[in-house]
């Protein structure tokens, strides 16, 4: 295998000696039952790596192990876990400029957002490095005479499935915290994003000092991710993916009983008022849809503009995407890098065509090279138009008008979706009131819907979720802790029989 990433010949803290075409088990690089597939670069169709592939058999070893060592791991000191948080943070910015290579080609990232990934993952270890001394519990009244309280206790093991499209923030924000709170964690990254979605993690918690067990590897496909749900040793899984996966990892969760944190799609709506500067909104706008080709859940997907600066703010966003460069991301200076894979793709231009057959005006892309699609604006879109009713995961941008904030909000909520909201107003607070009568997980006022912090609970309603469920301390322990109560008296108490 011969790779040309961008750094020099000094050993790498990625080298693929020690695990291509393995998967992780018990602290070791051992071939998965699954076998081995290639790490495919999408913006050039090169093989640049193999990953190991996991079977069922494979993840019943890897939580029984994790349950086994999770117990030692929940006893160890406080401060003990914390620097093995806090030093994987600081692993992950010592070796930014590598990993960050790595997901360039493999995700097909520009750099800036593999960098702004990294920054987020270093920031998701920090946080975690807080939560092993943070208050645990509380004291309860009673009306009886002992003391009563209320303990968080690590869940044992934790399932962790994440996505191929920002592979970095979306495994890490689960499984940091995860382990910070005492419990281990088995993680199934996507097989196309294997190795900064999971290698990566392995390696930083290998030299961060954790001990052997507590983090499991199986990349693998759907039958993996069944597997997880499904076996007893795992208590609660945490998923990010598509509102489809999704549903399906809740009624099978249901069925053992067991927690299901469900992140999933979006389509998220961004406002523009009459009273709102044209060029910053598309400024915005354009961010918000076309970044990361437009595969990121919080994406705007619909643009709804009031109608008497629209036709202004529809030739501005056109323009701004026709003047994107698009290509490979790790050889030029582009805005724009390639679809995942060719399925993506096909699907991407299926809802455009599909949308412009319905009646939207194309204004702007609508066609592609290769992976590579165009950034695309759908003007005058019909409000059950393929691109504007569902989550296209792709870089397109359907944009309708509006009247009145009635008009505004009736067709915001017109959709089953409910995990990123932007405003654009000259008057915030009105923005605000506006925000209050659509539900959303998140919203931004004068800002794009694109945003994640650390330190922040993320999570959507309806078809996008089950909530806040990651970010932030109270919403990780809620997330990766059980409540135990527990009393005492200070003799036994005396009952009528």
């Amino acid at each position: 295998m011969t790779l040309t990433m961008n750094h020099t010949d000094a050993p790498r803290f990625l080298d693929p000696v020690a695990w291509s075409g393995r998967i992780y088990i018990d602290g070791a690089w051992v071939s998965g039952s699954g076998g081995h597939i290639p790490v495919i670069e999408p913006a050039t169709g090169a093989e640049i790596g193999r990953v190991g592939i996991a079977g069922p058999t494979d993840v019943t070893t890897a939580a029984a192990n994790a349950a086994d060592a999770q117990k030692a791991w929940a006893a160890t000191p406080h401060p003990v876990r914390a620097g093995v948080l806090r030093r994987a943070a600081a692993l992950l910015e010592q070796h930014a400029a590598e990993i960050m290579d790595w997901n360039v080609r493999e995700v097909g990232a520009v750099p800036a957002l593999a960098g702004f990934a990294l920054h987020v993952g270093a920031q998701e270890c920090y946080e975690a490095a807080a939560l092993p001394s943070h208050p645990l519990g509380q004291m309860l009244s009673s009306e009886e005479p002992r003391l009563s309280f209320a303990q968080r206790v690590p869940v044992g093991v934790v399932g962790v499935i994440s996505p191929f499209n920002v592979p970095i923030i979306l495994g890490i924000r689960a499984v940091a915290p995860a382990l910070a709170l005492g419990n281990a964690v088995v993680l199934k990254p996507d097989p196309r994003t294997a190795v900064t979605g999971g290698v990566m993690m392995v390696r930083i918690f290998e030299e961060a000092g954790l001990p052997a067990g507590l983090l499991q590897l199986v990349t693998g496909g759907a039958d993996v991710g069944e597997a997880m749900v499904a076996d007893p040793n795992i208590r609660v899984i945490a998923f990010t993916g598509s509102t489809r996966a999704g549903r399906a990892v809740g009624e099978l969760a249901g069925k053992y009983l067991k927690r299901a944190h469900l992140e999933l799609g979006g389509n998220s709506a961004f406002l523009v008022l009459a009273d709102a500067d044209v060029d910053k909104a598309v400024n915005l706008a354009a961010w918000g849809s076309f970044l990361h080709q437009g595969q990121i859940c919080m994406t705007v997907g619909r643009h709804l503009v009031h109608e008497s600066i629209f036709d202004e703010y529809v030739e501005k966003l056109a323009a701004k995407a026709d003047s994107l460069a698009v290509g490979n991301p790790a050889t030029d200076q582009v805005h724009l890098g390639p679809i995942i894979d060719e399925n993506q793709r096909d699907r991407v231009h299926r809802l455009v065509t599909a949308s412009i057959e319905a009646g939207a005006q194309l204004k702007a892309g609508g066609t592609y090279d290769g992976l590579f699609y165009r950034p695309t604006v759908l003007a005058n879109s019909p409000l059950d138009a393929p691109a504007f009713c569902e989550e296209v995961f792709g870089p397109v941008a359907s944009v309708v008008p509006f009247s009145t904030d009635d008009e505004a909000v009736r067709i915001a909520t017109t959709t089953e979706y409910g995990l990123s909201l932007g405003i654009v107003t000259a008057d915030a607070l009105r923005g605000l009131e506006l925000a209050q009568r659509i539900p959303s997980g998140i919203v931004h006022i004068n800002d794009q819907t694109v945003n994640d912090e650390a330190n922040t609970p993320f999570g959507g309603v309806g078809s996008s979720g089950t909530g806040s469920r990651q970010g932030g301390a109270e919403a990780n322990i809620d997330a990766f802790t059980e409540t135990r109560w527990i009393t005492l008296r200070r003799v036994p108490g005396a009952y009528p029989f």
